[in-house]
Parts: C-alpha cells; sequence; structure tokens
C-alpha cells in the first residue's frame, strides 16, 4: 500500500529552481517535500553552468594565467593540458555539490526523494511509493538540449552540453551547430584549448544580443582562429571515415561540406514537460513550457511552475538568477499571500565569452520598435584611463533611454561585462534615470568609470544650447 504524505509544500525538481525555493521554505519552517529523479543540483551544477564556466576559465587561461600553473604541464605553455582542464571542471563541481546535496537539504528539514514524480490528479503526485498530497505543488522539472531536425543526424553521434563534459580527449575538429551563448562559449573555450572550431548559425552569431555589441565576439571569434559560418542553411550530417560530415548552403545557396572529428549541437534548450502527468493534474502547456501566471502560478490553482520549465511569455528566460527569483515569488504569494509578479525585462543575462556580453532591458532595436523616438549613448572601454592601461581597447556599454532620460535598455560588451551589469539592473529595477549614474562617483582608474561616462554622454548636447550658454555668460558678469 501506499504511503501518504501530506506537506504543505512538495517540489518537484531539485536543480537551481527547486533548490533554492526549498531552502527558502525550510528556513520559514514551511514542511517541504523535493522530489528529484536524477542527480541534485541538476543541470545547472552538472552539465551547464558549473562545469561550463570551468571549463571557460581553464580555457582563457591560456590568454589570462591565473589558472595556468594549476593545469598545464608546462606553466608557460600556450595550450592547457586538456586532462587537467577536465580536472579543474570536476573539481569545481565536486567542490559546489555539498551545497546541494540530499544530506544538506534533508539537514535543513526537507523530505528528500529520489523518485520519478507525477500528477495523478489535480491534488496528488506519485513518488516511487509515495503519495504526496500537498497544500502547495512546485514544477522545477528543468529543461534539455533541444534537437533539431537535421537529415542523417540519427546516424552520427553527436555531444550536447549534458555530454561534452565526458569527453576524455581534447576534439581534433569540433563542429558546433548554433552560435548562440552556449555555442560561442564552448566554442571559443575548445578552440582556446588547442581544437579547430568551426561554428555553424542559420542566422547571425549571438542572434539575442545587440548587433553592435555581438560583433564585438564576433571579432574577438575570428582572431581566436574560430571558423564563422552564418546565415548557412544546414542540409545534412553524415558518418565520414574521421568523424562526421556537415553539408549546409550558404548565403548565395552554394553547396559546402565540413568534415570534423566530433558535432555538438547547441541548438538552445526545450522544457521538460513530459512524464510529469501535466493533463491528469490539469495543468495548461504548450511547446513553449508551462503555462504560468505573472506569479508563477499555472491553471491548477494549487501548483506553480518556475525555471526552465515554464513557458508562453516567460519561456525565453532561462537562467538560473531568474529561477531563483520566481522561486521568491512563489513563497511571498503561496505562503505570505503577497502581491508577485515576474518581469523577464529586468533580468539580466550574459555571455560569458572572452570578452563577455551582458544586457539588461530592452535592445536598442526593440527600444525603437516600442517606442519610437530613443536616445543611444555610448562610451568605449579603450577611452578610459584603465583601458588604456590595460590596453583593454575593446569593450563597450551602450545604452538606450526614452528622451527625457529614463533608461530603456543596457547591454555592455568587454572585459568584466557580466559585472558590471549589475549597477544597470539597479538602474532599471528602480526606474532611474540617466542622470542618477552620470552623478555616481567612482573609483579611478577603473573600467566601471565607461558606465558612469556612459551616461554622462546623454546630457553633453546640453552644453551646447544657447540658452545655456548665455545663462552662464549672465552668471560671470556677477563674477
Amino acid at each position: 500500500m501506499n504511503e501518504v504524505v501530506r506537506p504543505d509544500l512538495c517540489i518537484i525538481g531539485a536543480g537551481a529552481a527547486g533548490l533554492s525555493l526549498a531552502a527558502s521554505a525550510a528556513a520559514f519552517g514551511v514542511p517541504t517535500v523535493l522530489v528529484e529523479r536524477d542527480k541534485m543540483g541538476g543541470e545547472c551544477l552538472n552539465t551547464a553552468c558549473v562545469p561550463s564556466k570551468a571549463l571557460l576559465a581553464a580555457a582563457h587561461a591560456a590568454r589570462h594565467s591565473t589558472l595556468m600553473p594549476k593545469i598545464a604541464i608546462d606553466p608557460v605553455a600556450s595550450v592547457p593540458a586538456y586532462q587537467r582542464v577536465l580536472a579543474h571542471v570536476n573539481e569545481v563541481v565536486a567542490d559546489i555539490a555539498p551545497a546541494d546535496s540530499a544530506a544538506r537539504y534533508a539537514a535543513l528539514g526537507v523530505e528528500v526523494i529520489k523518485a520519478e514524480a507525477a500528477f495523478i490528479d489535480r491534488t496528488t503526485v506519485r513518488a516511487g511509493e509515495k503519495l504526496i498530497k500537498a497544500r502547495r505543488f512546485v514544477i522545477a522539472a528543468g529543461s534539455e538540449p533541444t534537437i533539431p531536425e537535421i537529415a542523417g543526424l540519427d546516424a552520427v553521434d553527436f555531444l550536447t552540453n549534458e555530454t561534452v563534459f565526458t569527453l576524455r580527449e581534447r576534439p581534433r575538429h569540433l563542429l558546433v551547430i548554433g552560435a548562440g551563448s552556449v555555442g560561442c562559449e564552448l566554442g571559443q573555450a575548445f578552440r582556446q584549448l588547442g581544437s579547430e572550431v568551426t561554428l555553424f548559425e542559420q542566422g547571425r552569431l549571438l542572434p539575442q544580443e545587440d548587433e553592435e555589441l555581438a560583433g564585438i565576439v564576433r571579432g574577438t571569434l575570428k582572431r581566436d582562429g574560430v571558423n564563422l559560418r552564418e546565415n548557412i542553411k544546414l542540409a545534412a550530417v553524415a558518418p565520414a571515415m574521421d568523424g562526421v560530415r556537415l553539408h549546409y548552403s550558404d548565403e548565395i545557396s552554394a553547396p559546402r561540406q565540413a568534415t570534423g572529428s566530433h558535432l555538438l549541437i547547441a541548438a538552445g534548450r526545450s522544457p521538460r514537460t513530459q512524464g510529469i502527468g501535466l493533463e491528469e493534474g490539469f495543468i495548461k502547456y504548450d511547446k513553449s513550457g508551462i503555462i504560468v501566471d505573472h506569479g508563477m502560478r499555472t491553471s491548477n490553482p494549487r501548483v506553480f511552475a518556475i525555471g526552465d520549465c515554464i513557458g508562453g511569455v516567460f519561456g525565453g528566460c532561462r537562467f538560473t538568477h531568474a529561477a531563483s527569483q520566481q522561486a521568491s515569488l512563489v513563497m511571498r504569494s503561496a505562503f505570505f499571500r503577497l502581491r508577485a509578479r515576474f518581469e523577464p525585462s529586468r533580468v539580466p543575462r550574459v555571455t560569458f565569452t572572452d570578452p563577455e556580453i551582458a544586457s539588461i532591458g530592452l535592445s536598442e532595436e526593440q527600444a525603437r520598435a516600442r517606442h519610437g523616438a530613443v536616445r543611444v549613448c555610448r562610451f568605449a572601454f579603450g577611452e578610459t584611463d584603465r583601458g588604456r592601461a590595460e590596453g583593454e581597447r575593446e569593450g563597450l556599454v551602450k545604452l538606450v533611454a526614452s528622451p527625457n532620460g529614463r533608461l530603456l535598455g543596457a547591454a555592455i560588451g568587454g572585459k568584466g561585462a557580466g559585472e558590471m551589469i549589475s549597477l544597470w539592473t539597479l538602474a532599471l529595477t528602480e526606474k532611474m534615470r540617466l542622470s542618477k549614474v552620470a552623478g555616481l562617483v567612482t573609483p579611478y582608474p577603473t573600467l566601471s568609470d565607461a558606465s558612469r561616462r556612459a551616461a554622462l554622454e546623454f546630457y553633453a548636447p546640453l552644453a551646447k544650447r544657447p540658452f545655456l550658454r548665455r545663462f552662464m555668460g549672465v552668471l560671470r558678469k556677477f563674477g
């Protein structure tokens, strides 16, 4: 006979979203059951954010030597030793894993069940031998790699972000389908680790980012020796004697082919919606994911959904920090009866290439489409004294504002962009005018001064206004 469990909260999925909510619920003494079928920590810890950033750090060490003594046989070698790179990646994952472990959450008071979870009706989830009847359910089932429909793909071995970190040898020539954030990050990393890399994108590089900022990454990738194939049409893939062959056509529809030792699919991610019993739980979903309102509530009033599995207008916001915010919103709404509203436009995103690209809010193109007249301000890293001192000639802060100075969006391309975007996240969230940032006192010399000076650029035309100059002339007459 199945044991019946009656907690206040049942969370399906122990990835970034589920763990964040479980920790918060435990802190407030909410009786919580957490169900996970696979590894604790989910994609972020095991196959995405953590291992990819560790790999990137090791790869960038070929240019920036902080980690080089640790991962290279010869500390002055230009290419890190691949086995030591893998050891570094595994070490980082192992170092973080205890914080996401079942033992830690059990110590917090959370009951952790390792099993498949599925709704059997509106109010009940089956997890192994247990039936869970909770006051509230939260689905945090995550996502999985999107596999495009390409002729012949089922006949070749290919990698995704879930398997690429298991490679025991450095790829000789890595073919990457998809030049979004994941494709660019992993493509650049393997190139810096000594692999030949070819990136294929049916549109342009980093299509989700401001084209001007994406151009900075494009230039760096080319200088690194990455082969870029943009605006192409994929035709087929086939096995080759030394790996895999990819057939495609270019912008003039001429047939082309490329042969590599390995194929990596980085064509985005799809929400996990199958096997959870959404129909039995009367929970609406479509191809984009589980449909939720701004408070993360599904069509079943007892059930919320957060993280990568949600869809609709929130379907493209698949970031660990977004999942954490959604978890806090569920706590507000479900247990404190407070108003909760998720605003994806206020969630920053970062592509961790070298240099990085970070953005928040509307791009220039989006702002013009939505608001018509806008002002665009730019300031280059190379115009700061810190940029000159470090040779950081590439890099740019780009701001989009309304004519009255209200910030609509910000994008940064360059060293430390992911660290610098937090200022603009605060400015956008608090609906600041650019005058607030323009009036900041920033340490000298720092690259962050480029943010302040970009804001100052908005007010530069004021100095040329005849009225203001006449007014200053009058003041001079009074000493």
